[in-house]
């Protein structure tokens, strides 16, 4: 589950801050428990015990199942989830210029897919799933969720900077997750991303998501496919490149010679030879968790600006 720091999630940090609740979340990870066997181990009742799972519930965190038992239908509690990562709110460089390009998921220039492998819009599948072919079907700019067992999804980005602009950093963020036939909440893929052919590094993406419906996955979407993936951010500044403010690759942004060309090339690749060859599932903004397709930032400097910080 992924959430950020917003009123919109408060219900989830309400159900968090309990001690008993968060003991509970402790049993529940060893083995799923019915009411009196949690009202037991926690030496409460079993009311109090239900209230504090109702809060659970609430919050997505654990689901009740029920299961015949010795007088009739039992209600089970397990763990609906394995992790919560939160987002903080982003750091908004203020002293920097941007040029910002939001890049439709379907508007990819080149591609390789291997099944299991297809594209969706936000109201239908786009051709049969699994042929690589209907990857250039002409509805594919429509595309808001993109699969694909091994190869790579490559975009062109305008290079939008003047003559008198300085790059000082590349941003790029996007909702990504493995690829497994239906889903597989465990299943890491090696994802390697390349920048005007620099290979920035490789990101091992840790499973491919249905625990929970994503937030913006369209209702036609079936609840055991691929809900949500996780929003990760790479950037690439005078110093290095890093993924979530962890190291990737020593790559810089001198590297990537921005002055060459007027345009940058995007590359999103799971390779053959990669340790672990996940596959790959890209979210645009009516898919998943986070309402965005895949963004590009440039920040900069003007020369003037630049070089009065030096003096």
């Amino acid at each position: 589950m992924q959430i950020q720091v917003s009123k919109d999630y408060f219900y989830v940090y309400q159900a968090l801050a309990s001690e008993t609740r968060i003991e509970i979340i402790e049993l529940l990870a060893k083995a799923s428990a019915n009411i009196s066997d949690l009202a037991q181990q926690l030496k409460i009742s079993p009311a109090i015990v239900t209230r504090h799972v109702q809060k659970l519930e609430e919050a997505g965190i654990v689901k009740s199942v029920r299961t015949p038992g010795k007088s009739g239908l039992q209600k089970i509690v397990e763990l609906a989830i394995d992790n919560i990562e939160i987002h903080f709110p982003k750091k908004i460089f203020k002293e920097y210029l941007l040029h910002l390009t939001d890049l439709k998921i379907g508007h990819y220039t080149d591609f390789q897919a291997k099944p299991t492998c297809g594209i969706a819009s936000e109201t239908e599948l786009i051709g049969k799933p699994d042929d690589p072919k209907y990857f250039m079907d002409s509805k594919r700019v429509d595309t808001q969720l993109l699969w694909l067992s091994e190869g790579f999804v490559e975009y062109k980005i305008p290079n939008l900077l003047g003559p008198n602009q300085i790059p000082e950093m590349i941003e790029i963020s996007m909702e990504l997750a493995s690829e497994f036939p239906l889903s597989n909440n465990v299943w890491p893929s090696d994802i390697t991303f390349y920048l005007n052919g620099v290979k920035l590094g490789t990101y091992t993406v840790p499973g491919n998501f249905s625990d929970v419906r994503g937030r913006y996955t369209p209702s036609w979407w079936n609840d055991k496919f691929s809900q949500y993936g996780l929003l990760k951010t790479i950037r690439i500044n005078k110093i290095d490149t890093g993924i979530d403010g962890e190291p990737l690759s020593s790559v810089t942004i001198d590297d990537i010679q921005l002055d060459q060309s007027p345009f940058l090339t995007l590359k999103i690749a799971v390779e053959e030879d990669s340790e672990k060859v996940g596959g790959l599932t890209l979210f645009g903004e009516h898919f998943g968790n986070h309402k965005q397709n895949i963004r590009v930032g440039i920040y900069y400097l003007e020369k003037e600006t630049q070089t009065l910080k030096t003096l």
